[in-house]
């Protein structure tokens, strides 16, 4: 051990000074121990289904190609016909298990909500569309 002869320390008063690396130490895995152990979040969404209406006659499926149109308005359209999401995977379920995959083309319009384009892509994705392309991407030309 070196011994202080200089400074104030020299009429061999203890030390005040505190080490604070162990201090330091145990901060950090209390913090990494807080960090693991926090849950992650879960997001979960309640829907209502909508109960199927007798006397709606279903838009046709076309065994060549199929056509979702997103609309400005926040319409989603299926061949034309206007659909809501829940009845867009029922159709796109349909067409998954035709012998021969239909291809399906995307075709949001340039002033549609991404959120709705979001929940579309969502709603292909968890039918396991494997046929899907994007139709009408030149109306973004001029955005770029």
């Amino acid at each position: 051990m070196a011994m202080q002869t200089t400074g104030s320390n020299a009429a061999g008063e203890p030390m005040m000074e505190i080490n604070t690396t162990p201090l330091i130490d145990v901060m950090l895995v209390l913090l990494i121990m807080l960090i693991i152990t926090i849950p992650p979040q879960t997001h979960a969404v309640k829907l209502d289904l909508p109960q199927d209406d007798p006397n709606n006659t279903p838009p046709p499926i076309d065994p060549v190609k199929n056509k979702v149109v997103i609309t400005a308005a926040g319409q989603v359209l299926w061949n034309g016909a206007p659909v809501n999401l829940v009845q867009l995977r029922q159709y796109l379920d349909v067409t998954q298990q035709m012998d021969v995959i239909p291809e399906l083309h995307l075709q949001p319009e340039p002033n549609a909500r991404y959120e709705l384009v979001d929940e579309v892509l969502a709603v292909t994705k968890q039918a396991k569309v494997s046929k899907m392309g994007f139709v009408g991407n030149e109306a973004y030309m001029s955005a770029f």
